[in-house]
């Protein structure tokens, strides 16, 4: 990649600044003009409401962030870098397009279903090729892996139109409604969201791909995706872009010898905010590009570390709120950065690797992060701990502590801790966050915990027959009760009482459910370590 200006800051611990509030702004209406009575001959005189104008967190650091050496890295397109809109525009696309389903990563697209839910039934079974060619770091197969959570879309009929009119690789099953899903296999399926038939012919994308693929919210055709592990060292590793129209990779960018770190992979799924795409990399590098048809073009980057270790791989997805984004990373920080000038805001220590996503939720105006750690480089057994924050200041709201070990078999070791990302309760559990964590105890065992998100008190915590990465995802009754479908790491289909944790079904229907569903009306789909992708019906 090519770079214009660089701009580095070494931090110094000595620096302090102020952490309480030092990043938070009040939002006030705009209060609308007081109307007086107009004659009674007269018409009144309408009232224009104004608009609520978001305004832009400001560009400030905390004393937390003083650990932190960074740089940030500008192209010199000559672009400003400040997000021209803070519209979630994931919550108008007529579907799911990226992780956990927006910006905040709290809207997995809510499932509906009537009355209490007493079984999962499977609608149709898609099957993937399967790669038995050994890498370094394995043989991996087909189906999806962690956190391989699927695009769905419902295509308006001028776009499918256009598709079916100039698009190539479509098939006869092509409509409207349609699935697409990254592979360990080294493809990317197309599916047809009704049927489970290609609807397009699979892309090959060289390597496997573990992460979840991302669908521009413009529908402009650009679907991004990320590489997982490599094949070989001679083959490009790293991330790109595959224009539908043409219907094939149309950029490709490989390990960034610029990065603090060599590893290229891109588990990260990315975002739309504004103007640009941000995507977080496995090389400790955040991206931030501006959009083209079938294309990127890099606008700015920043690369950092905490001073005296070394960099930090991000495998989380990053969550945004106006221009702050937050993420975790392989080294247990919880960062917050200024998205308009790539520039961090604060910095958490949670102790231990941090895979799982970040979600938001927002209380008076006030962004509020949740996440928990893995149980990694703490050794055999440790700490898994789950935290609330304050999204403009980085202050700790709460803290829950999970006990957890590590399973260890023939050679291998499986991390305890949380892997997945939270689910926040709506309706009739609005005070709940629900999450499970691989306790590990005894060995591969795990658990769904539901806390107060307010308290972080427990309000239950129910036994899984296997330890779970996939994240879990809500139906909700006519009535506004939630029920949580969650998958586990050897098959297992769950349906549990969202209130009380009640478990109203568990049956093995795949081999290993590592990837988070796709939920669409009282469907879901999700794919399977092995090669099959599912399409399961609540019931």
């Amino acid at each position: 990649m090519r770079y214009g200006m660089k701009i580095v800051v070494v931090l110094l611990a000595g620096i302090c600044s102020a952490c309480n509030g030092e990043s938070e702004q009040k939002q006030e209406a705009v209060p609308v003009a007081d109307v007086k009575p107009a004659p009674v001959e007269a018409a009144p005189a309408p009232v224009e409401e104004k608009p609520v104008v978001e305004e832009h967190f400001p560009d400030t650091m905390m004393a937390s962030a003083r650990a932190l050496e960074y740089v940030v890295d500008d192209a010199s397109t000559g672009v400003s870098g400040t997000i021209d809109s803070f519209e979630d525009v994931y919550e108008k696309t007529p579907g799911i397009f990226t992780f956990r389903g927006g910006l905040k990563r709290n809207t997995p697209h809510e499932g509906k279903v009537k009355g209490t839910p007493s079984k999962i039934t499977v609608a149709w079974k898609f099957e993937t090729d399967f790669d038995s060619e050994p890498t370094k770091l394995g043989t991996w197969g087909g189906g999806s892996g962690w956190t391989g959570q699927p695009v769905y879309v419902n295509w308006p009929d001028s776009i499918a139109d256009m598709f079916r009119n100039s698009s190539f690789g479509l098939t006869e099953n092509f409509s409207n409604e349609e699935i697409m899903v990254g592979s360990l296999s080294s493809h990317i399926y197309f599916i047809d969201f009704k049927t489970g038939k290609a609807s397009r012919k699979a892309i090959d994308v060289i390597n496997p791909i573990k992460g979840s693929i991302s669908l521009d919210p413009s529908m402009n055709g650009n679907l991004y995706f990320g590489h997982g592990v490599p094949k070989s060292d001679e083959v490009p590793f790293g991330a790109g872009v595959i224009d539908l129209k043409k219907h094939k990779v149309t950029l490709m960018y490989d390990r960034d010898r610029d990065a603090w770190r060599g590893w290229g992979a891109y588990d990260s799924s990315p975002v739309v905010v504004g103007q640009f795409l941000i995507r977080p990399g496995e090389n400790g590098k955040i991206y931030k590009f501006i959009r083209e048809q079938g294309g990127l073009k890099l606008h700015s980057s920043l690369k950092y570390k905490v001073k005296k270790q070394k960099a930090a791989g991000v495998e989380s997805s990053i969550a945004v709120y106006r221009n702050y984004g937050y993420f975790g990373d392989n080294y247990g920080n919880i960062i917050c950065i200024n998205l308009d000038t790539m520039k961090p805001v604060w910095r958490y220590d949670n102790h231990d690797d941090t895979d799982g996503s970040v979600v938001i939720d927002v209380e008076d105006g006030v962004p509020f992060v949740y996440t928990a750690s893995e149980m990694d480089k703490q050794g055999d057994s440790g700490i898994s701990y789950f935290v609330k924050l304050n999204g403009l200041t980085g202050e700790k709201v709460w803290e829950q502590k999970f006990k957890c070990n590590k399973a260890k078999i023939a050679g291998k070791s499986f991390d305890g801790g949380m892997y997945s990302t939270p689910l926040i309760g709506r309706g009739d559990c609005d005070s709940l966050i629900i999450v499970p964590i691989s306790i590990h105890k005894p060995v591969f065992k795990g658990d769904l915990v539901a806390m107060n998100r307010y308290t972080g008190k427990v309000v239950y915590r129910v036994p899984l027959e296997h330890y779970a990465w996939s994240s879990p995802v809500g139906f909700y009754d006519e009535n506004g009760k939630l029920y949580v479908v969650q998958g586990d790491c050897t098959g297992n289909m769950y349906i549990f009482e969202g209130a009380t944790g009640k478990r109203l079904f568990c049956e093995k229907i795949g081999d290993n459910f590592e990837s988070s569903p796709a939920v669409v009306d009282n469907a879901l789909v999700v794919g399977s370590r092995g090669k099959v992708i599912f399409k399961m019906l609540v019931e």
